[in-house]
């Protein structure tokens, strides 16, 4: 059964309303209780007036899908997601660091030695196996329910916001948090971030949606361009080194676009079983502008991703573990994450861009994912 079908069963059924054809709205459903604690959490979908769709959970702001058209008019699903609260919030799938679709903070991505120095007082985090922060702790922003506000009107949004307590994950200051999803005329997801804090503190905030735009189990026959120069290097741990370094005459550079297989095989790319790489996107950060672009040459799909972000992770997917995703059928390299972010373990780096905040200033960032087809 379809995305499609499913959302007629449940109106039939009486779960929800079904938006009139070519008519945008939004609609909520209980979406059950989490299988950690036992929180409720609701699933919200968004439809603009051409028949896109998203469907968002105030648990984790995850975007539990997303529809898009082909070159034929044709909707299929373009985000790796799962059928349940359940398949999100389970034992397996928590140990397994599962992140699909979440949204990721207080400080996204990883932080070397799960520790930050602020005003010469230091700070301890919560660290991962290896001693590092990684992606904001065990119960992090992927963990949380939301506060939801439903809007609706001709592009529909989805308003989640969260109090992260001041000493939450080891990080100071108490962080108001605010993550509006909105569905735009021009099938585009857009995911606006805002936070203030009452303490300094330091704050990276991602969405981490896979993305695949065809029906083939891996992307190997899509394209990806990345509008980027430079990428920052990593070490074993695949934390940045600290070098900003020219993509130029490297399996790197995706500047004029590549084919992802021949790629993702190559010698460099294979010593990490792909992509998982921090690029410096051009331009002046703070501006929204195009960071990458992923094409699908069978169905025509074309995904732009426009940011305002510094840098963005892209990670194609190098391992599947969660028990719920290899049941589904997912396998290495069957979809791309494209992570707009600052660089991972900035405080680390004064010359990468600063994550800090410090109280009266606000951290805002915009990320639009745009579809369209090619001929």
């Amino acid at each position: 059964m379809n995305f499609a079908d499913k959302l007629v069963t449940a109106a039939l059924l009486g779960f929800l309303t079904l938006p009139a054809p070519g008519m945008a709205a939004i609609i909520a459903q209980d979406w059950g209780v989490t299988a950690d604690d036992g929180r409720p959490a609701k699933l919200f979908t968004l439809t603009n007036a051409n028949g896109m769709q998203a469907r968002i959970s105030s648990y984790g702001g995850v975007v539990v899908s997303l529809t898009a058209p082909d070159r034929t008019g044709e909707f299929a699903d373009v985000v790796q997601g799962f059928d349940s609260l359940t398949d999100y919030t389970s034992a397996d799938y928590l140990k397994s660091n599962g992140h699909y679709g979440a949204i990721v903070g207080r400080f996204a991505n990883r932080i070397r030695g799960a520790k930050v120095t602020l005003d010469g007082k230091s700070y301890a985090l919560d660290p991962d196996k290896d001693g590092n922060l990684d992606q904001g702790g065990t119960v992090a922003y992927f963990r949380q329910v939301f506060r939801a506000t439903p809007k609706d009107g001709p592009e529909p949004g989805l308003v989640l916001s969260r109090t992260d307590p001041d000493g939450f994950m080891g990080f100071p200051g108490k962080v108001e948090v605010t993550i509006t999803y909105t569905l735009t005329r021009a099938n585009a997801l857009r995911v606006d971030m805002r936070a203030t804090t009452d303490k300094k503190t330091v704050i990276n905030l991602i969405n981490h949606s896979y993305f695949k735009l065809s029906d083939a189990p891996t992307v190997d026959g899509e394209t990806l361009q990345v509008f980027a120069h430079h990428y920052t290097p990593i070490d074993a741990g695949s934390i940045p080194t600290g070098e900003i370094r020219d993509v130029t005459g490297s399996d790197f550079d995706f500047t004029k676009g590549a084919l992802l297989g021949p790629r993702l095989s190559s010698a460099t790319l294979a010593a990490k079983k792909g992509l998982d790489h921090n690029f410096v996107i051009d331009g002046t950060p703070g501006k929204l502008r195009i960071a990458a672009k992923l094409s699908d040459p069978a169905s025509g799909r074309v995904m732009e991703v426009w940011t305002t972000q510094p840098g963005v992770q892209i990670y194609s997917g190098n391992s599947v573990r969660p028990k719920v995703a290899l049941d589904k059928g997912y396998v290495p390299h069957g979809a791309m994450s494209f992570q707009t972010q600052h660089y991972p373990d900035s405080p680390n780096h004064p010359n990468f861009p600063s994550t800090e905040l410090a109280p009266g200033q606000v951290f805002h960032e915009v990320t639009e994912y745009r579809f369209r087809t090619s001929p």
